[in-house]
């Protein structure tokens, strides 16, 4: 891969994410690209080009120089990409996988076992923001050159999600050792593009062309360009000028700008869920949130169906739940569980001995909590005597929130991808989300029958969690909101379950 200069800017993220099943087939070859540019906007800057750092709404800039074991279909299937088959042992705490024997690295070394092993080892200990996604990965035994095997200290059902994110990017061992981590500036995968020094400005654009050996199915643009934009008034104006051929808005005036543009094409899709996410629910920073019947409060406070209509435009769906229509633990009876009753939430915090309310102070990053949010629930948790103050924080400074622990909750936005046990990682088990690690025995219960069983087994015990956490108020959801994929006419886009920027893979031209 040929160089880039240094001085890529660092956005922050905070993020978001399947079931084991044994796949085989062969993903087929073919060298090359098309003839024509696709130019994709976004709103994120990725810290780097070093599969150890990827994550997130930037995992499309690296599949476009490294390839991942598996392939993630864009609805959250999975299909062979540099491993043509895998499979579990019987209690699930083995992955052996078969790998392609024909790919290779730009130096000619050989993508083998060795690789993958050298990879997963080195992932997880660079300690990037996916690095706890192999935590359960004891080690990796390497057979020969096609076959290697995980072993796992306990079972783990989104392992295989993981293999065709982050985790399951492919670099070429030969840059480890380099001093100054090269791969920051100069990714060396056996992607289907490289990126071009000459035409990349890192902070502003970056561009990839076709590489000429891949082992793969080509695809069909030859040149494919991410450009920066830090808001989505100069991504509408891109499209409609044709300056940008595809982006994904969140924002809904913006959507509704851009709809009736001609020429426009849109797709929409329910990524986002929006909620007040409680962290300390056993009472440590605000001794009132241990008490279920507060945080049922909480639910029963919020207007959902007017932030949703005026706030955003009636783009979404209400909700009370975390988990995603895709799951196996959704269930529609508790996207409504918690009707808009001020009276009920004030006689809950009576009975738990809270008539007078109480004060909650959190941390507010405007590009989430917008003014008319903020206001809107200060209103509703005014209305029943729980005095909301905000605390603005710098988006650069977001991952204080989760390691001083001074705020007992935070407004987000989390993905909600279909594998059921992506939610329970991020959300309900002890780590970044459940900072304080509450657990209680209705989840110490399910929690180890969910994790040692598919998904399908699973459905009983996950829909079983689901109700737990919503009657018990873990969390006080808004809505799923609905994003627009939208392109000035030249390109086909299909959304990629899991990720709000769909995959490389997924835009085609328009016919």
């Amino acid at each position: 891969m040929r160089k880039i200069t240094k001085g890529a800017a660092l956005a922050a993220a905070c993020a978001a994410a399947a079931a084991g099943l044994t796949g085989c087939a062969d993903a087929g070859g073919g060298a090359g690209g098309g003839s024509d540019t696709l130019k994709i906007a976004t709103l994120t800057l990725p810290q780097s080009l070093d599969p150890a750092d990827a994550g997130g709404s930037a995992l499309p800039f690296f599949q476009a120089a490294y390839d991942t074991l598996l392939k993630r279909e864009p609805d959250g299937s999975f299909s062979p990409m540099l491993a043509t088959k895998w499979e579990y042992n019987a209690d699930r705490t083995e992955l052996r996988l078969t790998l392609r024997g024909d790919v290779k690295f730009d130096d000619g070394s050989a993508f083998d076992a060795k690789a993958v092993k050298a990879n997963m080892e080195r992932f997880a200990k660079k300690k990037g923001s996916q690095a706890r996604t192999l935590q359960d990965v004891k080690s990796i035994e390497v057979a020969d050159a096609t076959h290697v095997t995980m072993k796992l200290s306990k079972p783990n059902p989104a392992m295989l999600f993981y293999l065709s994110d982050a985790a399951g990017l492919m670099a070429n061992p030969a840059s480890f050792a380099k001093p100054g981590d090269p791969l920051k500036t100069r990714p060396d995968g056996t992607g289907p593009y490289d990126l071009d020094a000459k035409q990349t400005a890192i902070g502003t654009r970056w561009v990839f062309t076709a590489a000429p050996r891949y082992w793969g199915a080509k695809l069909p643009y030859k040149t494919l360009t991410f450009s920066y934009f830090n808001n989505e008034t100069a991504i509408v104006n891109g499209i409609r000028t044709k300056q940008i051929n595809a982006a994904v808005l969140q924002d809904a005036d913006k959507q509704i700008s851009i709809e009736s543009a001609a020429g426009v094409k849109t797709v929409k899709q329910e990524f986002d869920v929006q909620s007040l996410l409680l962290f300390d629910r056993g009472g440590a920073l605000v001794p009132a949130l241990k008490d279920a019947r507060v945080r049922q409060a909480l639910n029963h406070a919020i207007d959902r169906d007017t932030m949703l209509s005026k706030i955003r435009q009636g783009r979404g769906k209400v909700t009370n739940q975390i988990f995603g229509t895709g799951t196996k633990a959704y269930d529609p009876r508790f996207d409504s569980y918690y009707a808009h009753d001020p009276a009920k939430a004030k006689e809950l915090l009576k009975q738990a001995g809270h008539e007078n309310g109480f004060a909650l102070k959190l941390p507010r990053i405007p590009a989430i909590v917008p003014d008319a949010l903020a206001s809107s629930l200060q209103a509703d948790l005014g209305a029943i005597g729980v005095k909301l103050t905000w605390e603005n924080v710098d988006q650069s400074a977001i991952r204080k929130i989760f390691t001083d622990r001074r705020y007992p909750g935070m407004v987000m936005n989390n993905g909600q991808p279909a594998t059921d046990w992506i939610t329970i990682g991020e959300l309900v088990l002890p780590g970044t989300f459940n900072m304080f690690g509450t657990m209680d025995d209705r989840i110490k219960g399910l929690v180890p029958r969910i994790q040692a069983a598919e998904a399908e087994q699973a459905r009983g015990d996950l829909r079983a969690l689901n109700e737990h956490l919503v009657k018990e108020a873990w969390f006080v959801p808004f809505y799923r909101m609905s994003y627009l994929h939208v392109s000035d006419g030249s390109v086909k886009i299909t959304p990629q379950e899991g990720m709000a920027l769909p995959s490389i893979y997924n835009y085609s031209p328009a016919k």
